[in-house]
């Protein structure tokens, strides 16, 4: 087995963080491509919103094992194999013309990622400890939101000069380049293999879904991002059909969400040492005042400027909310580093395939007043979900409460 040589620890730890956005190019870069890809694949648009759901439902489900195969068999050999296997299902998405066999290689697609995601957060729980663990992990969120800003932007770009298909050729040479350069630099950086059994498996998820911080967390995590995913998946109708703008608007739409998210992010990774529940609860209450501003005025605007403004407002609240959770989520269990990653992922991202779809489709979101009812009902629920886990944390066992200064409740 090839070792991460102690020379290409910099630029491994380059390539991991290169890796990291692979989600949420995989996920936004067609994005813009929704109208036409329905058109072109003679199908409806409820059809090609499930091509995104399936890779949601893949990539939350295939995490929660994913983790303990790594924890199991090692990053580097399993990292490589899903790499090409992504490489290949996007060619094959390129040269296809049947809806039906889109959704198949999208649900291989999620178990693929799923495996390179997790395994690159693995690598930085590895190969640092301590302040610079801590430091790395908190960028995790910060970096993956490179994806949801650049990649609808590029695809709005991709879609307006060369139709959808070319999204599908730039994620096929992504995963290319980078599975070179892997094989050039990369190594194993595992230090302890836990046996692959069932059993212990299930002993693992039950000591890291007993403390409530983490298990409920996971709740917080999908229903916060289910608020960016029914923005994408509703925004290109909006900017295409209701206001007739190009592709190429869209993909600014999702940059400027993207730009929002990463700010909110940063936020969050300068409070890193401030009370959590507290920074959760002010982050709500305020999107809840800005999302109930936004259904309020809806009526007296019919542009798409101010849906805009609202959007970035909330999503900055939502990248702030995402990061403060997920930095606790990934840090809590460094001797389970893959497993407690996938878990809280893969819970997070089942979450968000259902809320985020169910919403899309039931609203029918077509205006800024639809975009804010759906806002208001998952940060409703967010806003109850965390009182309730205030009230059980604070009486439940000192055991389960968390170690690292930042997570104080």
């Amino acid at each position: 087995m090839k070792q991460l040589k102690k020379e290409n620890e910099r630029i491994s730890t380059i390539l991991a963080f290169a890796l990291v956005p692979i989600s949420g190019f995989a996920m936004d870069v067609y994005i813009p491509s929704f109208p036409e890809m329905a058109t072109a694949l003679h199908t409806s648009a409820s059809n090609i919103k499930l091509t995104m759901t399936i890779f949601l439902i893949s990539y939350g489900i295939s995490q929660l094992f994913v983790g303990s195969i790594l924890d199991s068999f090692g990053r580097y050999k399993i990292n490589l194999i899903s790499l090409l296997a992504f490489t290949l299902s996007s060619i094959g998405i390129v040269l296809t013309k049947d809806i039906h066999f889109i959704f198949l290689l999208r649900f291989i697609q999620g178990i693929a990622i799923s495996f390179i995601v997790l395994s690159k957060r693995a690598f930085l729980v590895d190969v640092y400890t301590g302040e610079k663990r801590k430091y790395y992990t908190s960028l995790l969120t910060v970096i993956w939101s490179i994806g949801p800003i650049v990649a609808p932007f590029l695809g709005g770009y991709l879609q307006n000069s060369f139709g959808w298909r070319s999204n599908f050729y730039f994620l096929a040479l992504y995963g290319l380049v980078m599975l070179l350069l892997e094989l050039r630099y990369s190594g194993e950086t595992i230090h302890t293999r836990h046996r692959f059994q069932l059993k212990n498996i299930l002993n693992v998820y039950s000591e890291l879904l007993a403390t409530k911080q983490f298990s409920m967390g996971i709740i917080i995590l999908g229903l916060s991002y289910s608020m960016v995913m029914v923005f994408g998946m509703s925004i290109p109708f909006v900017v295409e059909q209701h206001f007739h703008y190009s592709a190429v608007v869209s993909g600014y739409c999702a940059l400027a969400s993207g730009v929002a998210i990463m700010l909110g992010g940063m936020l969050s990774k300068y409070m890193i040492d401030k009370p959590m529940m507290k920074k959760l609860q002010m982050a709500n209450y305020a999107q809840l005042a800005v999302a109930a501003i936004m259904l309020l005025t809806g009526s007296f605007f019919n542009s798409l400027v101010p849906i805009v403004v609202f959007v970035m407002l909330l999503h900055f609240g939502q990248g702030f909310t995402f990061n403060t959770q997920f930095t606790y989520s990934l840090t809590r269990f460094p001797d389970h580093a893959a497993t407690a990653s996938g878990l809280a992922s893969g819970g997070t991202y089942l979450i968000i395939s259902v809320t985020s779809y169910a919403i899309a489709n039931t609203l029918n979101i077509s205006n800024q007043q639809t975009l804010s009812g759906s806002y208001l009902i998952l940060l409703g629920v967010i806003g109850v979900w965390l009182m309730v886990i205030k009230l059980l944390t604070t009486r439940g066992p000192k055991k389960h409460t968390p170690a690292i200064p930042q997570m104080q409740l």
